[in-house]
Formats: structure tokens, C-alpha cells, sequence
């Protein structure tokens, strides 16, 4: 692949850029990522913590990243995809990485890449940067989110001294398999030898262990390694570091965020010897740290939430959230979703919890058209009533003409859902 006559200059220019640079958006394999990584002699002095999994990989990198600055550690955060732009993708200590940054750093990969005639996709060249980013900073510490899958995506060209591998559900089935068997494999081989490996899915394949075993890594299980213990007003945790008492809830919402809490409390106490930190770092990081778009609650009336699920075990864990948000006569979801999601699961998990639905077609070639929308709710057997919009915008306006201030609105079922929702309401309250 040549490189440009011109090179771009402005983080816009490099973002189409970089999405031309491959055939696929998609494309398994770390040969391409190897050589460029190498060329480029990233070779990071600092501990790597990788986070994979099906769900909860975003909160995990949040908490994570919250504890260690709190801690006063220089941390780099890498996660993806982003809400409303790329810069949420690449953190250092807390805030987002800038545009003379991001420029800087696709410019030293672009060079390595086509020196060696390499190409790569826009997640390949994405990751690299952020990692020269990163090693240009001289931090303490990176935190890698996992693309797709784990052992052929891109952020595992770098060894983690430690891995968190988060729930494991159906997903990506036409890349990584439609077993959660399948797809554990794929997921685990983020695990490295002599390292510590945590697993905080309760009920985790058999091939969790199998993968650890061959490799030799030492995995940590949620509930017999370490665990929690949860009380109305504060929890516990107990590991192979020691039992924390008196812990506050974390700040993000769902009772499903005690297990995510603890697998990174016991990621961090398996570094305690390259970063320690005190039980006040951690109190600080459940308290402070935010992830947008995670049932994320606006104040105001009509409540407004967003929540990014687009996989059915992220639907079931959306629904029970609702259900715990008591207080609110009826919910007015503005929903859409990509055609190669499972559409009818995410559905019948929320359908009980849904008054009314306002569907809208997304942009871009993966959108499902409305009319595909109204039939997987049809089929779906949904009892609620269905309005189709032209847009996420125009679901969103209809959704505030219907609500009234008792009720709720809920934009769910992908990132660019959840993205449009949020400039559309913005604008509103403006």
C-alpha cells in the first residue's frame, strides 16, 4: 500500500486515511501488527494489564485506570470502539489524548508501515499509535481493551504481565466461533506464561483452564480465587491479596459491577509488587470513575439512559438494571441495532421492560433497515407499541413529546445508537 502524495495534517484527515489503508475493517492476524510493531521498536518498559472478554471489558479498563491514577501512576488507556470521537480511545492519566498527539503518533506508524510495505486495518494502526503514544510519555503503566476476540487481535502483539478476561458470551460468532467453548478459546490466549491470568466469569468453559494450563499462566477463578461479598451500603472483597472491607459500590451502575470490581482489585493486587496501591487509591477509583454510555443516567425528567448493549448478555444485564431503577410509570426506548448483531436475543431480554419502541435505521452499510427492525420486534413477540422514525434524532425528539415526567427514556442496542442519542439530546438541552 503506497502512502499519500500528501500526508494528512489534521486528526480528521488521518482517520479517513487510515480507513483506506486495508480492504477489511476487519482482518484476523498479528503478522501485519508484528512487523510494524517492530520497526517501530516498541518494546514497552512498563507493566501491560489487557482486559478481553464479551462484556464489561470497558468498566473494567475505567476502574482500573481510575485506581491507578488516583494511586499517582502515569496510566495509558487504550479501548475501543469510541461514542463521539476517537480521542475517547486513547487516554493518559484520565484525559483523552489530544489531536497534535494522535497526529504525531499515526504519522510514526504510518512511516514504519510503509517502509515495510505493510497494510493495516483501522484497529491495527490504532492500537500501534496508541502504544507509541505511550511509550513516547514514558508512563508507569498501559491498559489495553481487546479488540475482537484475543489471540489473533492486535493488542495482543504486546505481552500483558497481567490479563483480565471479563464475562464470555456470544458475539463476533462468524470470527470467533458460535460456542461460548469457541470463543473462550479465543479470548484466553490473552493469558501469558508465568503471568497472572483473572477470570471474572462466574461460569467460565472448560477451555478457560485448558488455555491457561498450556500456557502456564496462573488463573485466578471469580469465586474460588477471589470473590465479593455485597451489603446495602458497601461491600467486601476477598483474594489472594487479602480481604478489603468497607468498600464503597462503584460508581457504575449494575450489580454486576461488584464482580468486575473485584477481578480488578485482584488484577492489581497480582502487580502490588511493580504498582502498589493503598486501600484509599481504591475507595477513590470505585467512587470516581465513569465509563459514558454504561447505563449512564442524565438527571432531569424525563430520566434519560443510554446504554451501549448490543449483545443478549448485555441485554439481560440492561434489563435487570431497569428493574432496579425503580420509580418510573413507562419507558419509551429509542432503539437500533447493526444486521449482524443478534437482534431477536437483545430483544426478547428487554421486552418486558419496554412501553413503548421508537425504531430508527442506522448509517453505514451494517445498518438494519426499520422495516428488518419491526419485523424482529413482530417476531419477538413484543406487547408494546412501535413507532418507526427516519432517524435516531427524530426517535429521540418523538420520544420527549410522549414521555411524560414520571417516565423514562432509554437509547440502547449499539455504540452508534447510544452516540446519535446523546448529540441529539445534547442539542435538545442546549
Amino acid at each position: 500500500m503506497r502512502s499519500p502524495m500528501t500526508s494528512p495534517e489534521t486528526l480528521a484527515d488521518w482517520l479517513a486515511y487510515i480507513e483506506r489503508q486495508h480492504p477489511q475493517a476487519i482482518a484476523m492476524g498479528l503478522d501485519r501488527v508484528n512487523v510494524v510493531r517492530d520497526a517501530l521498536g516498541l518494546k514497552p518498559q512498563f507493566p501491560v494489564i489487557t482486559v478481553g472478554g464479551t462484556n464489561g471489558k470497558g468498566s473494567a479498563c475505567m476502574l482500573l485506570e481510575a485506581v491507578l491514577v488516583h494511586g499517582g501512576y502515569r496510566a495509558g488507556t487504550y479501548t475501543s470502539p469510541h461514542l463521539l470521537r476517537y480521542n475517547e480511545r486513547v487516554r493518559i492519566n484520565g484525559h483523552e489524548a489530544g489531536d497534535n498527539d494522535l497526529v504525531r503518533a499515526f504519522a510514526a506508524v504510518e512511516r514504519a508501515r510503509a517502509a515495510n510495505k505493510v497494510s493495516l486495518t483501522y484497529f491495527e494502526f490504532g492500537t500501534l499509535a496508541a502504544m507509541w503514544l505511550f511509550c513516547e510519555h514514558g508512563l508507569d503503566v498501559a491498559i489495553l481493551e481487546v479488540g475482537l476476540g484475543g489471540r489473533l487481535d492486535a493488542v495482543n502483539t504486546f505481552d500483558a504481565e497481567v490479563s483480565l478476561l471479563m464475562n464470555i458470551a456470544l458475539d463476533h460468532v462468524e470470527y470467533l466461533g458460535d460456542t461460548r467453548a469457541a470463543i473462550a478459546f479465543e479470548k484466553a490466549h490473552i493469558f501469558r506464561a508465568g503471568k497472572t491470568a483473572v477470570c471474572a466469569d462466574a461460569d467460565p468453559p472448560e477451555e478457560v483452564g485448558k488455555v491457561a494450563a498450556n500456557i502456564g499462566a496462573d488463573l485466578l477463578l471469580i469465586g474460588r480465587d477471589f470473590g465479593y461479598a455485597a451489603q446495602p451500603l458497601q461491600w467486601r472483597y476477598w483474594g489472594p491479596g487479602g480481604d478489603r472491607h468497607g468498600l464503597p459500590p462503584p460508581a457504575l451502575r449494575g450489580r454486576f459491577q461488584f464482580a468486575n470490581a473485584s477481578a480488578c482489585i485482584a488484577a492489581l493486587d497480582a502487580l502490588r509488587h511493580l504498582l502498589p496501591v493503598t486501600a484509599g487509591n481504591i475507595r477513590a477509583g470505585l467512587v470516581h470513575v465513569e465509563n459514558p454510555g454504561r447505563f449512564q443516567v442524565l438527571p432531569g425528567r424525563p430520566a434519560v439512559i443510554f446504554d451501549v448493549a448490543h449483545n443478549p448478555n448485555a441485554a439481560l444485564a440492561l434489563a435487570d438494571n431497569l428493574a432496579q431503577m425503580t420509580g418510573h410509570r413507562h419507558t419509551y426506548a429509542v432503539f437500533s441495532m447493526l444486521k449482524d448483531k443478534d437482534v431477536t436475543g437483545v430483544v426478547k431480554a428487554l421486552r418486558g421492560h419496554v412501553d413503548h419502541w421508537l425504531i430508527a435505521p442506522l448509517a453505514g452499510e451494517r445498518a438494519l433497515p426499520a422495516a428488518a427492525l419491526e419485523e424482529y420486534l413482530r417476531r419477538a413477540d413484543v406487547d408494546a407499541t412501535v413507532t418507526v422514525c427516519t432517524n435516531i434524532a427524530a426517535a429521540c425528539d418523538r420520544a420527549y413529546q410522549m414521555a411524560g415526567d414520571s417516565d423514562r427514556i432509554l437509547a440502547f442496542g449499539s455504540f452508534l445508537t447510544v452516540a446519535a442519542a446523546i448529540t441529539a439530546i445534547r442539542h435538545r438541552r442546549v
